[in-house]
């Protein structure tokens, strides 16, 4: 019952009521990710994906993106590309969290390449 309220008034926590009616009658499911996405388009042209998870942009796949964004490429229909060993996989934007990415992380203390005239 809350899961129901909360698809009916907010639209931050994945789908809301309306996307869903709208994706069940008239969206052409087209695939999904390995991050559980799903992608759906109508005759329209007109492309959407429904979280799996938190919604964020940024937890769209290159192969993905570049479909959602109407980018000719080889690899628009081929959405399961062929991964190499030395590819990492897609990670979502980390800014603000632990995983963030700080150059002095290991060093508390940091070094300047300067002598400052106070001291």
């Amino acid at each position: 019952m809350l899961t129901l309220l909360k698809e009916i008034f907010t639209w931050w926590n994945h789908q809301t009521l309306g996307t869903r009616l709208f994706t069940l009658f008239f969206g052409k499911f087209v695939g999904e990710d390995d991050l559980g996405n799903k992608y759906y388009e109508i005759k329209n042209s007109r492309r959407w994906v429904i979280y799996k998870n938190e919604v964020d942009a940024t937890k769209i796949p290159n192969e993905w993106y570049s479909w959602m964004h109407f980018t000719k490429n080889k690899i628009e229909n081929l959405h399961n590309l062929k991964k190499f060993d030395w590819q990492k996989p897609h990670q979502s934007n980390q800014t603000g969290t632990k995983n963030s990415y700080h150059p002095n992380k290991n060093n508390n203390e940091i070094k300047k390449k300067y002598k400052s005239w106070k001291n």
